[in-house]
């Protein structure tokens, strides 16, 4: 199921991190893009040629199909359609620009609103992580054969690592780490860098309490996880539905490896109380 649109989605990832390492260390013209809170997010010329490169070949392969892109106008008639890419061409678009390494190309698929495709390339490292549904979770390393790959078993929160961003961490953020217990902690940009390393088992946890995230940041991510075994849903416990109108993830994102998911749901309902976060 879905081989023709999963050959094309690492096709069109690994050629557009081609075209993002030739901008790599070329002077990078940084804007910014403004939202209605007045929240800034950089972006770069690199972000919008990769978008535009996805986008094309994704509207030629698959015209019937409905596209929301981070850096295209939004178009409603996505909302009337079945299947619908999510793409982001630059996820973490400030390791692009720091130069560090911490940036993916994610291309996701969904179906009456579930993630049931998902490639993330990271073209600096030439990592690339891939699923559909059903078929597994596989990775590449470099030229490498894909191999087959599942998450820890690991459900001791004092011997997991916890994936956590690399911005400064919030005062409710560091409760979330002490109520957990985890010990280890690996600083990575980019939630499909994040999310990676889960499915390596570099990682056991990652917990995202903002509700900035879109749905192109998740939808890859999300169906490359669960099928290595991992548990990806909201803080709250609930299911990603993608293809909405409104395609900001309001209620975090909280990933594991599976095994102690409904653990953690737990514990973080007990903060969330004392935070006043209810689901959106």
């Amino acid at each position: 199921m879905y081989e023709n649109e999963l050959a094309v989605a690492i096709e069109l990832a690994r050629e557009t991190g081609e075209e993002i390492l030739r901008r790599y260390t070329e002077p990078i013209k940084i804007e910014s893009k403004i939202y209605e809170d007045k929240y800034a997010e950089p972006v770069t010329e690199a972000d919008r040629v990769a978008n535009e490169m996805i986008v094309n070949s994704l509207r030629r392969e698959f015209p019937d199909d409905g596209i929301l892109a981070e850096e295209s106008v939004d178009d409603e008639t996505r909302l009337q359609k079945n299947r619908v890419w999510m793409i982001d061409p630059i996820d973490g678009t400030s390791g692009f620009i720091e130069r560090n390494g911490d940036f993916a190309v994610q291309i996701g698929l969904a179906v009456a609103g579930e993630s049931v495709l998902g490639v993330v390339y990271q073209p600096f490292h030439r990592i690339l992580y891939r699923a559909v549904k059903e078929g597994g979770c596989w990775v590449e390393y470099g030229n490498t054969a894909p191999t087959r790959t599942i998450v820890s078993a690991q459900n001791d929160f004092r011997e997991m690592t916890l994936a956590v961003s690399r911005s400064h961490r919030s005062p409710r953020m560091s409760r979330v780490v002490e109520t957990l217990d985890v010990k280890k902690e690996v600083q990575r940009g980019s939630v499909g860098v994040k999310v990676g390393l889960i499915v390596s088992r570099d990682c056991d946890l990652y917990i995202h309490l903002s509700p900035r995230t879109k749905e192109w940041d998740t939808c890859a991510p999300e169906i490359i996880l669960r099928e290595a075994g991992g548990g990806f849903t909201d803080i709250f416990g609930r299911p990603f539905i993608y293809n909405k109108p409104d395609p900001r993830n309001l209620n975090g994102i909280a990933a594991t490896n599976g095994v102690v998911h409904q653990n953690v749901i737990e514990r973080l309902s007990l903060l969330l109380e004392e935070f006043e976060r209810k689901p959106a």
